[in-house]
């Protein structure tokens, strides 16, 4: 093993844990409550650090895949789905997941030249790639029949199920409504 597979290994797992603070604080921000201790602008400014982290994050995981000779990845393996030879549906919900992550991050940074319309559409994939790095990393990975990989992967997505059930909770719904001003055609 060389060192660039412990690179893929560790920017891959904690890319994981870093998108998964990233819908867990985006979940936070959109709900309209005050997270304890932190004025709403302080978890807006986490949640983009998390998220550019976990971009960051991705990017090292994919050229030390890449530069692995073990790992064998050509460059379309990482862009187009399911065209890898090692594992091609798990390795291709993990490139799923990069392209998309790619349309968020190009959207994000575009926020205001696309309108929010667009971004909060384009937006609302974080969840289906969020979703995907969790079985790519499962089936994909290395790591992914160890124990403490499939505790950290529990943990992951409680995470999320908990903070996307809070947020849909008639009354995060309804705060979320009366926060959020109408309106009105004359």
């Amino acid at each position: 093993m060389t060192s660039l597979w412990y690179v893929a290994r560790g920017t891959g797992t904690v890319a994981l844990v870093m998108l998964t603070l990233a819908v867990l604080l985006g979940v936070l921000n959109r709900s309209g409550r005050r997270f304890p201790g932190l004025p709403r602008f302080a978890v807006a400014d986490l949640h983009r650090t998390a998220s550019l982290t976990a971009v960051v994050l991705v990017g090292v995981h994919l050229v030390s895949l890449w530069l692995d000779p073990y790992a064998a990845l050509r460059v379309v393996d990482l862009v187009v789905p399911f065209t890898a030879s090692y594992r091609p549906l798990y390795v291709g919900l993990g490139t799923l997941a990069v392209d998309l992550l790619a349309a968020v991050t190009v959207t994000s940074l575009l926020r205001f030249r696309l309108g929010q319309k667009a971004f909060r559409t384009v937006h609302w994939a974080v969840y289906g790639l969020w979703a995907m790095a969790v079985g790519h990393g499962l089936g994909a990975g290395t790591d992914g029949g160890t124990q403490w990989f499939r505790w950290l992967t529990v943990a992951c997505v409680a995470t999320v199920a908990v903070a996307v059930t809070w947020r849909v909770r008639p009354r995060v719904q309804q705060r979320h409504q009366e926060r959020v001003p109408r309106v009105v055609a004359r």
